[in-house]
């Protein structure tokens, strides 16, 4: 009897410990890895997160014994920690202790409050950008329904400087305009999964998260130049009344923009409260205009390097051209006499760019318009870049070209015109403009390189000869344009402006630039100023002054050596 219930026993136990062990195989070994992801789910959260935007940053170079060395970036587009007051409506127990107390302490109306708090909306935000010493206040108020956040929003500490080339962080959460809008994909911060997980030792987020921040853009416009250059911008406001205007420098032989300012000028971090979305236009990428005279020292270069001119070649001027049944005069119909092509430039002679032009074919004149960058977008960096084709010119007729060799009739943006004349400044070649020297990613640097867009477009020995054209006239032509010491190259323009929506032009209206490069033997820099409907009379050389004080600015900064002691040569006088 015994055995028998000892032989029972054993046999419970073993079929006990063999369902123990089969239970343990189908936990251990076959439902294994999912046993194992709900226990790592009770020790782990997960939660979406978005990487901070990049930042914008413009060079503060420091001229020092004669060497342009780089000082630290000044930040224009940067992320600025902030505190917002936000409330839901449903849990305030007395809106108008609610109200009161707030109000006293983050320095808002009671009756703004009160709108805010009495809307019909679950979830309000009061109060942005709150200072420390403000959200230190509020978390001391015993108020149910009251929250408050830490936000990052953008932020532009420089405020209108380079507004234009910078753009805005719009409403909508993108960028806009300028480099904000070109860069958006490379500025913008990635999503991401983050992993929190939970015990004894609370283990940190995802350690790569810096990852999903997006690229900071390191700009090549020097911070001190484009200073100045708004400066004389705001000068030419308040003494010729202009309209607006533009100043480009540029280095020809990089393409590399020092400066680009653009007026009227904004505040990004009150976008918001234009009226005029117009401002928002950066004129030097995105507004045609006909350039005027400025036009002459291409259709001049064209004609040196087909061989159909010399820089001394003798020119008579009647004071005017017949084309046709049309008649061209110069300025003030003008009469110049013998003049050489030197003088024609000089003079800024229209009968004389006519005469070059009618030497060359219009199939010629078109493919150098096309070489120099008239025929298509440059490929600046920059959000909206716009371009003509030109197609009156192309289809045109033979007084067509006669107007487009002294710059009217035909449409260009002001950083063509410039990228054109460093052709030049550099020996003959078009090369890209850009506005982005380095972009940095988590640490790693990516330059941008010099692109040659059309090599050698006219010989060296057009360029050596164009120069030197150019240089005489701002030392014969424009004399206000010259800076002691130094041998600068350039040309005027004055255009008038078309009406936007029938033929002819404004009779009180005109376009003034000036486009330099110096110093003339050895060109560092190239400047555009471009001043729209200056009120002064159209034979002014109202941008000349300005040209001159910018280009005085920069060999100063950048210590570039005289090309001549100006001392000794008014000594000799």
């Amino acid at each position: 009897m015994k055995n028998k219930r000892l032989n029972l026993v054993l046999v419970l136990f073993f079929i006990i410990g063999a369902a123990i062990i089969s239970r343990l195989f189908f936990l251990q070994i076959l439902n294994h890895k999912f046993y194992q992801s709900q226990a790592l789910g009770q020790q782990a959260g997960f939660s979406e997160i978005k990487g901070s935007r990049g930042e914008v940053f413009l060079k503060n170079s420091q001229a020092s014994k004669g060497k342009n060395t780089a000082g630290e970036a000044i930040g224009v587009a940067i992320n600025k920690e902030s505190w917002l007051v936000s409330a839901m409506p449903s849990q305030i127990e007395d809106k108008g202790v609610f109200i009161k107390k707030l109000s006293e302490i983050i320095g808002e109306s009671e009756d703004f409050i009160s709108s805010k708090i009495n809307s019909e909306n679950s979830y309000v935000i009061i109060k942005k950008d709150l200072s420390s010493e403000e959200i230190d206040k509020v978390k001391n108020l015993d108020l149910k329904g009251l929250y408050w956040e830490e936000t990052s929003e953008r932020y532009y500490p420089q405020e209108e400087l380079a507004s234009n080339v910078i753009g805005f962080f719009g409403g909508n959460e993108i960028g806009q305009y300028g480099i904000e809008g070109f860069y958006e994909d490379t500025l913008k911060g990635n999503s991401g999964i983050k992993e929190q997980k939970k015990g004894l030792s609370l283990i940190s987020g995802d350690s790569s998260q810096s990852t999903l921040d997006g690229a900071d853009l390191y700009l090549t416009v020097d911070y001190n130049i484009q200073f100045e250059a708004e400066n004389l911008l705001k000068e030419a406001k308040k003494n010729l009344d202009i309209a607006s205007g533009q100043i480009i420098v540029m280095k020809p032989d990089s393409g590399r923009i020092i400066a680009m300012a653009s007026y009227p000028f904004y505040n990004p971090n009150k976008y918001f409260e234009q009226s005029d979305l117009g401002v928002f236009q950066n004129a030097s990428v995105q507004k045609l205009f006909e350039p005027g005279s400025v036009m002459k020292a291409f259709t001049m270069s064209i004609g040196l390097n087909e061989g159909k001119v010399t820089p001394d070649m003798p020119f008579f001027d009647t004071g005017s051209v017949t084309i046709g049944k049309d008649v061209i005069y110069n300025f003030n119909h003008h009469k110049y006499g013998q003049q050489t092509m030197t003088g024609v430039l000089e003079n800024s002679i229209n009968t004389g760019a006519v005469y070059v032009s009618q030497q060359i074919s219009h199939e010629t004149y078109l493919d150098y318009m096309d070489k120099f960058g008239f025929g298509a977008k440059t490929g600046v960096d920059l959000q909206g870049e716009v371009y003509s084709k030109n197609t009156l010119l192309r289809n045109g007729s033979e007084m067509g070209f006669a107007t487009a060799s002294f710059g009217q009739g035909i449409e260009t943006t002001p950083i063509q015109l410039v990228a054109g004349f460093c052709a030049f400044a550099n020996g003959g070649k078009l090369v890209k403009p850009h506005i982005v020297e380095k972009i940095v990613r988590d640490k790693n640097e990516d330059f941008i390189e010099t692109e040659v867009i059309q090599n050698q477009i006219v010989s060296t020995k057009t360029v050596s000869e164009i120069t030197a054209m150019l240089t005489s006239v701002v030392e014969k032509g424009y004399g206000g344009g010259k800076v002691p010491g130094y041998y600068l190259a350039g040309k005027t323009g004055t255009a008038e402006v078309p009406y936007e929506n029938k033929k002819g032009y404004y009779p009180d209206k005109t376009i003034q630039s000036f486009v330099g490069y110096g110093p003339a033997l050895n060109p560092q820099f190239v400047i555009l100023v471009k001043l729209d409907d200056p009120k002064v009379s159209k034979s002014s050389l109202s941008a000349v002054p300005v040209f001159k004080k910018l280009a005085q600015y920069i060999i100063n900064y950048w210590q570039i050596p005289p090309d001549y002691d100006a001392a000794s040569q008014v000594s000799k006088k």
